[in-house]
């Protein structure tokens, strides 16, 4: 049986996880537009910095005021990032990632123009918060998000 395209780049992004050289979380994300891959991204420091891997091997990076890691770049972020500087259009694009969205991702993700979001996994869930923000933020202002399973 055909898998479909839903399933491919949900494959993909979790996939894409594993070149993650973040020690506490991997995360990967799909880009697409009509069927057809735009862009692909997954959470790590930004390119000429350090692996945090093979940097910080038991730590990992040092945190920010949040908690969250210091240097890293969101697998969304990543994969938006990469297709605006190659000049893709990405407005109408469905985004498909391991992680539900961040509230700053999902800031973003509306900016870029992003229709839907299908995530596998809760962001809140992974953080030990009451409630996926970034998942509400995106449904209170018309992009459509959907739990992949």
């Amino acid at each position: 049986m055909k898998k479909s395209f839903k399933e491919i780049y949900m494959n993909l992004a979790t996939d894409l996880a594993f070149r993650s050289h973040c020690v506490r979380a991997q995360v990967g994300a799909v880009l697409t537009k009509d069927t057809r891959i735009i862009s692909i991204g997954y959470n790590g420091p930004p390119a000429g910095t350090h692996n945090c891997d093979e940097e910080w091997p038991d730590t990992g990076c040092a945190r920010d005021s949040r908690g969250s890691c210091s240097l890293a770049l969101h697998a969304e972020e990543n994969a938006i990032l990469y297709a605006v500087k190659n000049g893709s259009k990405i407005s109408g694009s469905t985004l498909y990632t391991t992680l539900s969205p961040c509230i700053a991702c999902a800031r973003l993700i509306l900016s870029s123009g992003i229709k839907t979001v299908f995530y596998k996994d809760s962001y809140a869930e992974y953080k030990g918060l009451p409630s996926d923000e970034g998942v509400e933020f995106l449904n209170r202002f018309g992009v459509e998000v959907i739990k992949y399973s």
